[in-house]
């Protein structure tokens, strides 16, 4: 691991699968959004926001009424 960036409080290191290892100043892993935080911090990551999901719009049950009364004004 190549050593990024050292501080009194942790540690960044590149693995050699191109990501990136914390540990504190107790030798312990930092993980989860500790870790994000830190890396955001140091402009090492950048975090996207999910999009929007849209919601589907809800069908018209007036085109199957409307179908019907069509037939029967034609016979």
């Amino acid at each position: 691991m190549k050593l990024v960036k050292k501080t009194s409080e942790y540690t960044i290191s590149l693995r050699r699968d191109g990501r990136h290892a914390v540990v504190d100043a107790n030798k312990q892993p930092v993980n989860g959004e500790e870790k994000v935080k830190i890396l955001t911090a140091e402009n090492l990551v950048k975090v996207a926001v999910p999009a929007p999901v849209a919601e589907p719009e809800p069908e018209v049950a007036s085109e199957e009424v409307a179908a019907p009364e069509e037939d029967a004004a034609a016979e």
